[in-house]
């Protein structure tokens, strides 16, 4: 993404024949949203008058304060390459403001620049992060509806004609491209019509803003196909979950401090103490990596999403992994999280847990090198390997006692996502579901 000014902006507007600008955000549970303007409007967006009612937004503000400024990044400027026709559209993503000018401390956007800030304050320069989205591939009925029907019976880094979502990825692709992304692999996955795209890292405001863009490309160029992309985490019982693993690294200009060439595993002190963190905070912070009900049906044994904490240099079952390169590719990877999170609260407290760890100096347990699944409760008690929470109601009740979560979202979003996940839970745990009837109606 190019750096851009507002004469920048307004010229390419222009040359690009854009009609309609979409100031784009983000709400408390990671749904995108967004004011769309005339271009004739652009000029007043782009000096930061262009308001929107807040009380309509999910864990945003009160009916009594409602008013509330879209501040634009220009260099979020990107024109939709698939809109044409009288006028193309393009799109703004915005920092959410109060209408005295100050950063809306619930902005998802803000709660992540917070935390940048306190890894300013160490000393580091960028927090680096390399998402893994997958997401699944199902057909429409003839009224545009998601359907459960598969479009092909793929598995994993299969080829047309098994892998007839082949054509769809590869538009995706295109569109990616088109819109400045760095894709570097893209490929079916272990599920039949599951898929995942890789984009190069970036620091982690822009990665997070490339997901965002990501998630709405694919869905869009997916409906084209006449296919719904879902990126729920485990739509269907019995294969794979979707997972978004994130590779993360932190920064000191342009040298990269979790690599020393001397350290153990060639390793530095400082991504020791980055890994002890997210160990220490995984249990507290899996409210905001897997926020749904549904996430919790994907953290089982069997599929390959971890459910255990702890780490390991090739292992694939713990919650982090550290890959192989080194050098400016070192990186820890966290494989817990999952697509539907909110990227920018999810990348927030995985930082803030990390930066505990290099303040206090701690030292992460050794690296586990045996496959968990097949380790029993006693074994992982014993090699201390605590579980992840196992449901969306124990992951909440977790984070509630871990200061350095909370304070890391601060207490409006704190509170608004609390009050959301304790609603949403409820309303699961007193529905009744299908498989109860399956077991229970006849035999009782």
């Amino acid at each position: 993404m190019g750096k851009y000014s507002k004469e920048d902006i307004l010229r390419l507007a222009e040359e690009e024949n854009v009609k309609f600008v979409r100031l784009q955000f983000t709400d408390l549970l990671g749904i995108i949203k967004n004011v769309e303007i005339p271009v004739d409007v652009l000029p007043k967006a782009l000096n930061n008058e262009v308001m929107f009612d807040g009380s309509s937004i999910e864990g945003f503000v009160r009916i009594e304060e409602s008013d509330m400024y879209l501040y634009p990044d220009l260099d979020t400027w990107v024109v939709f390459p698939w809109t044409s026709g009288k006028g193309k559209v393009a799109r703004l993503i915005c920092d959410i403001y109060n209408p005295d000018g100050t950063p809306f401390e619930g902005d998802p956007r803000r709660i992540l620049k917070r935390q940048l800030e306190e890894m300013r304050k160490l000393g580091f320069t960028s927090f680096n992060i390399g998402p893994e989205p997958e997401f699944f591939l199902f057909k429409m009925n003839e009224k545009g509806e998601a359907t459960l029907e598969l479009n092909d019976n793929g598995g994993y880094f299969d080829l047309a004609p098994t892998d007839l979502g082949e054509n769809c990825r590869r538009d995706i692709v295109l569109e990616l491209e088109d819109m400045g992304f760095e894709v570097e692999a893209s490929h079916h996955e272990v599920a039949p019509g599951q898929h995942e795209i890789d984009f190069k890292y970036a620091d982690a405001v822009t990665t997070c803003d490339n997901i965002q863009t990501f998630k709405l490309v694919v869905k869009t160029i997916a409906r084209q196909h006449g296919l719904h992309a879902t990126f729920m985490p485990k739509p269907l019982y019995g294969v794979n979950g979707s997972g978004m693993h994130s590779n993360m690294s932190l920064f000191k200009g342009n040298e990269n401090a979790f690599y020393d060439p001397n350290g153990e595993h060639m390793l530095s002190e400082t991504a020791m103490q980055f890994i002890a963190g997210i160990l220490e905070h995984a249990r507290a912070f899996t409210a905001i990596t897997n926020p749904t009900v549904n996430s919790y049906k994907r953290l089982v044994p069997g599929y390959e999403a971890p459910c255990y904490v702890a780490w390991s240099l090739r292992n694939r079952s713990p919650l982090i992994r550290v890959p192989a390169k080194r050098g400016m590719s070192t990186r820890i990877e966290v494989r817990s999280v999952d697509p539907s999170a909110n990227p920018y609260l999810a990348m927030a407290v995985m930082l803030a847990a990390g930066l505990d760890g290099v303040r206090r100096g701690l030292k992460p347990p050794a690296p586990i090198d045996r496959n968990i699944y097949v380790m029993d409760k006693a074994d992982r008690e014993a090699a201390g390997i605590p579980d992840l929470p196992a449901t969306l109601y124990e992951a909440l009740n977790v984070m509630k006692t871990d200061k350095v979560i909370t304070d890391a979202l601060g207490s409006h979003a704190l509170s608004h996502f609390i009050e959301a996940k304790e609603i949403e839970w409820d309303m699961f745990r007193t529905q009744v579901h299908q498989w109860e009837r399956d077991q229970y109606l006849m035999m009782y």
